[in-house]
């Protein structure tokens, strides 16, 4: 379907920075300023959210840039407040531009009496009036099938080969790529595949919440560089200790690639006196200043990818295009080399 107008895009709080630098890729996409819409959001006395939109959006495609991160209930509670407000503005269409969507842990009721919080927040974003959401790398992808409205959910994988392509350039043989858990074994065979390196896993078991009794290491991981690959890195307690349990088995390097960087109490500091070093995330949460500060952890960009994806939906046109690492080495000019 031809596009009738140019993409808007508007940012909520959580990562302006993101949202700027979107718009910037999108404008050296199309060869003309794309901006951010100018609004207004602010909170009152009682921190009650107040929206503001001050450019007409009558009839026009609205991307609301906008991760879902801490404070989750605030930033949710803003693109919420956004979307009634575009709507209420006659928007033609709007899509929620979510690089790290929050509750997406509570996918499903573990115990008896508790909520499924990610079906509940996917409601609250369908009720508002948000017509498609784009996101990356849920924490599940049946989260998709909890949306009565198209979803498209991007992976980090494809950034992430090329990036350990580059950065591993002339030492690719000696990568074994590790899940740090059994319930991550998909996303890091994806990773395996891309580069064509083996699997291994870190099986750990838990006496009580919270509390990790064992971790044992599934695959010989003698003399090879370690790659483990994550989602997230929250508190960074399981995988600092699964990075400790590779070295004890033999590992010569031990390095991290997690998606979203959520970062909680003492995770930069737990990965600072870690042995891992280096932790690769991507700016789909704003990484704070100890995050910037810290020596062993790397940044990806994701504005390339999601200034593609943005454009792709706007045009009607493949967004899984962008799931093929080769679709991307354009996208990425400059930062990244082929071996």
């Amino acid at each position: 379907m031809a596009a009738m107008t140019e993409p808007k895009l508007i940012s909520g709080n959580a990562n302006r920075s993101l949202a700027n630098a979107i718009a910037r890729r999108m404008s050296m996409h199309r060869g003309m300023s794309v901006g951010l819409v100018d609004a207004r959001i602010e909170r009152f006395n009682d921190q009650e959210i107040f929206v503001e939109v001050f450019e007409n959006v009558r009839g026009e495609d609205m991307y609301i840039i906008q991760p879902t991160s801490n404070p989750a209930n605030d930033n949710l509670m803003e693109l919420l407040i956004m979307t009634d407000a575009l709507k209420r503005s006659s928007a033609a269409r709007i899509t929620a531009v979510i690089p790290y969507f929050g509750y997406a842990r509570q996918d499903r009721r573990a115990k008896a009496r508790t909520p499924i919080s990610a079906k509940l927040v996917a409601n609250l974003l369908t009720e508002a009036g948000v017509d498609r959401v784009l996101t990356l790398d849920l924490h599940a992808a049946q989260i998709q099938g909890f949306f009565d409205i198209p979803v498209d959910n991007l992976y980090a994988a494809p950034v992430f080969a090329l990036d350990v392509q580059h950065h591993f350039a002339g030492r690719l043989d000696q990568v074994m790529v590790v899940s740090p858990d059994v319930g991550g074994v998909a996303r890091a065979r994806e990773l395996a595949q891309r580069i064509n390196a083996p699997l291994s896993i870190v099986d750990k078991r838990r006496e009580k919440p919270g509390e990790i009794a064992e971790m044992t290491v599934i695959g010989d991981v003698q003399d090879k560089i370690c790659i483990m690959v994550d989602d997230m890195i929250d508190t960074a307690g399981t995988l600092c200790k699964a990075a400790q349990v590779l070295m004890e088995c033999g590992a010569k390097e031990v390095h991290a690639y997690a998606s979203h960087g959520v970062m909680s109490g003492p995770a930069v500091d737990r990965i600072s006196k870690s042995v891992m070093k280096s932790v690769v995330i991507t700016d789909s949460i704003e990484p704070g200043a100890a995050v910037k500060a810290a020596s062993n952890i790397r940044i990806v960009p994701t504005a390339p990818m999601f200034a593609q994806a943005i454009l792709n939906i706007w045009n009607g046109t493949s967004v899984s295009s962008l799931f093929d690492t080769d679709t991307l080495v354009p996208i990425y000019e400059g930062m990244y080399s082929r071996p």
